[in-house]
């Protein structure tokens, strides 16, 4: 991992809950849950219809995400758009599995499928 990817890292920071942050205040719905590896924001995956996880780093020039989906720990930094290697962040490292994805449940349309990137 390069010194410029672990800039973007702060491993202390708890994500800043379970669900896309701006999905649940917006009424949308996701596939997969991102966390933004600096600031513990948690935004949905560039292939749910909003992508609030690249908006985030955009926004904000927070490289780094790491996925928030159980079972998966990789890193992405956007600045380089390859997977990068990173620290154990502060728990939890995952959406509760009982969650389910795509969620939340009684949002996602029946033809979700069509909608995706």
């Amino acid at each position: 991992m390069t010194d410029d990817a672990l800039s973007g890292i702060d491993p202390t920071v708890a994500p800043s809950g379970t669900g896309c942050l701006e999905c649940l205040a917006g009424g949308g719905w996701w596939v997969h849950l991102r966390r933004c590896a600096q600031c513990g924001h948690i935004g949905c995956c560039d292939t749910s219809p909003a992508q609030h996880a690249s908006a985030h780093a955009r926004e904000t020039g927070h490289p780094v995400t790491r996925s928030f989906e159980p079972g998966e720990a990789f890193f992405y930094d956007y600045r380089t758009e390859e997977f990068v290697r990173g620290p154990e962040l502060a728990p939890p490292t995952s959406r509760p599995v009982e969650q389910g994805s795509p969620a939340p449940g009684d949002r996602v349309p029946v033809n979700w499928r069509d909608l995706i990137h």
